[in-house]
């Protein structure tokens, strides 16, 4: 066993997460969200119980929308909710990135910043209904 660790020894390795695998919005109005991020980002809906969530796939993650009420009154899950602008950034290849800010145009969505990053690594921001902070990036930014 590579990773056992007998009493008395140090560990000479370190657990590592290999990914976030769903991430969380709190919103105000369900319909509206999932109209707009089926229709103008393409995210397939999951799951969903009216007046309290919608979860979208995200490739290999899940996006998790809550009606931040409703999931502060929880009962079977210990009780999570938020307010505010949140962050999180979609990452597309790096051919399909003009085309998604084409997408984000068509649809009305305004582009509030555009950035190149170290190694002319692009991204651009935009807004959801509930005024959170979206980006759209191209691979390479975090990697190691």
């Amino acid at each position: 066993m590579p990773n056992s660790v007998a009493v008395g020894e140090t560990k000479s390795w370190q657990m590592e997460f290999t990914k976030i695998k769903e991430t969380c919005l709190y919103v105000q109005d369900l319909t509206r969200t999932t109209t707009f991020y089926t229709d103008v980002l393409g995210l397939p809906v999951i799951g969903q119980v009216a007046n309290r969530h919608v979860f979208f796939r995200v490739g290999s993650s899940v996006l998790l929308c809550f009606n931040a009420q409703k999931t502060r009154e929880s009962k079977d899950l210990p009780p999570h909710f938020g307010e505010g602008q949140l962050h999180l950034a979609f990452e597309c290849t790096a051919e399909e990135y003009e085309a998604w800010k084409d997408k984000l145009r068509q649809a009305d969505v305004s582009i509030e910043h555009e950035q190149t990053w170290p190694h002319e690594r692009k991204s651009c921001y935009f807004r959801d209904p509930d005024q959170h902070l979206l980006e759209i990036v191209v691979p390479g930014i975090w990697e190691r």
